[in-house]
């Protein structure tokens, strides 16, 4: 599986982006099951940020999803924040 996140906004403006393909991974089922989840609780549109908060643009395996600040469930949150700390 092939999970890619870029996330823009914030009060600087910089974005980041980097991604994990899960392929060979000891966790990667965990990380296959979030993403799961994670793509069965975002939607489909851009969601209304607030100001300086992220937004994020979620690919998995080319499926797109969007979530932003401070709306984020513990899925996304967790998801995100392993893709862009784990991933290259």
């Amino acid at each position: 599986m092939r999970i890619q996140v870029r996330r823009t906004g914030g009060f600087a403006g910089i974005e980041r982006s980097a991604e994990v393909i899960t392929s060979g991974r000891p966790d990667a089922r965990e990380f296959e099951s979030l993403a799961e989840r994670v793509l069965a609780d975002c939607g489909r549109s851009r969601p209304a940020g607030v100001p300086d908060g992220f937004s994020y643009e979620i690919t998995i395996d080319g499926r797109t999803v969007y979530a932003a600040d401070p709306r984020l469930t513990e899925e996304q949150r967790e998801l995100v924040s392993r893709v862009l700390k784990e991933g290259a």
